[in-house]
């Protein structure tokens, strides 16, 4: 048996209540959320929109649904939804759009997960008729989880925006990492979520609750969202006990994103010294960090289990690429572990063939 995991950079998604959450989740006031009843669960949706500068929200079980519910409200059956080829509502969401809402999609190909406006632009399609499927709706993903964690620039956010409400196509971001994007960048989460008609962020994740996303639009579109979340088996009864986790986070877990940062980047710039082809600093900008392999003597998959070996957990993402995010549960003594492993394996590999 390999060692005992010390530093479990498989996911964020792996984060843990902490004590002081759970007594908040024990204390949380609730009510019947189907009824719109749960006093938690309304003050959580409030208060996301309110940060998000939309009218609305609307608490769901993952960000999976928030994104599904977010697009079904923009998207018609037979018309389309189109994002970039890494985006995680057409790679990792196992095809719902098509299977729940009859949407079809296309994709453009980005550079790592970095949105150029002019290749989404390009791809719209309105005013086609009979003869041509018809553009609905452009997802942006904020941070880029396939991209590395890379934060779209305002700028060219902006810009897609404006293009596609001019040929009156929705936008919907799917800001499951937006925290992210704001601690990592300054700019506020009302200026990111101002460029989309819905966006989905996640509570479960680098904010570190069991469970929980809450979608965010208009109180129109919040209202017929409940409606499609009844309809897709995710009607919720004293969810306020989930919520309570959600308040605590906002609360307590937002800014301490930086520490997560500033470990991602403590290891990439270590690993960097030994292996300077396997880690792109430039992209390194959030909790996520990649390592290509294709030039350090490893397959994705073999150092992923000779990591494992020694107690670092990471995500083969493919043939040549390892995925590493940091979290809240992965301190400073977890990510000295994490470095001291990888940059010995990192310096091996160069006598060490590829399988």
């Amino acid at each position: 048996m390999g060692s005992p995991i010390v530093a479990d950079l498989l996911s964020d998604t792996l984060t843990r209540p902490t004590a002081a959450m759970r007594r908040a989740m024990a204390e949380a006031e609730v009510g019947d959320d189907v009824f719109g009843e749960d006093p938690t669960v309304r003050e959580l949706e409030e208060r996301v929109a309110g940060l998000l500068g939309h009218e609305a929200g609307l608490y769901s079980p993952t960000g999976s649904l928030a994104n599904q519910l977010g697009m079904r409200l923009h998207v018609a059956p037979g018309e389309e939804v189109i994002a970039d080829s890494l985006a995680h509502v057409v790679r990792a969401e196992l095809g719902a759009a098509a299977v729940f809402s009859g949407i079809t999609s296309r994709t453009w190909v980005s550079r790592g997960g970095l949105l150029d406006p002019a290749d989404a632009l390009a791809l719209v399609a309105v005013g086609g008729g009979p003869y041509q499927v018809g553009t609905a709706c452009v997802v942006i993903e904020n941070t880029h989880n396939f991209g590395g964690g890379v934060v779209q620039p305002l700028g060219a956010m902006q810009v897609l925006a404006e293009g596609a409400r001019a040929q009156r196509v929705a936008v919907h971001l799917d800001g499951a990492r937006l925290w992210n994007a704001h601690v990592g960048t300054g700019t506020s989460l009302a200026a990111y979520a101002a460029c989309a008609d819905t966006v989905s962020v996640c509570l479960s994740k680098g904010l570190g609750a069991p469970v929980g996303s809450v979608l965010v639009g208009s109180s129109a579109q919040m209202a017929e969202a409940r409606v499609w979340r009844k309809r897709y088996g995710a009607g919720m009864r004293q969810v306020g006990i989930l919520a309570a986790a959600g308040l605590y986070a906002l609360d307590h877990h937002i800014e301490r994103l930086a520490d997560d940062h500033a470990r991602t980047r403590r290891c990439a710039e270590a690993l960097a010294e030994v292996a300077s082809t396997a880690v792109d600093l430039d992209r390194v900008q959030t909790n996520i960090l990649v390592i290509n392999t294709s030039e350090t003597g490893w397959a994705a998959k073999d150092l992923v289990e000779a990591a494992l070996a020694q107690g670092v957990r990471g995500y083969a993402m493919g043939p040549n690429l390892v995925r590493l995010v940091w979290h809240l549960d992965v301190d400073d003594a977890a990510t000295d572990h994490a470095i001291t492993v990888l940059r010995s394996l990192l310096a091996q590999g160069a006598s060490t063939p590829t399988t």
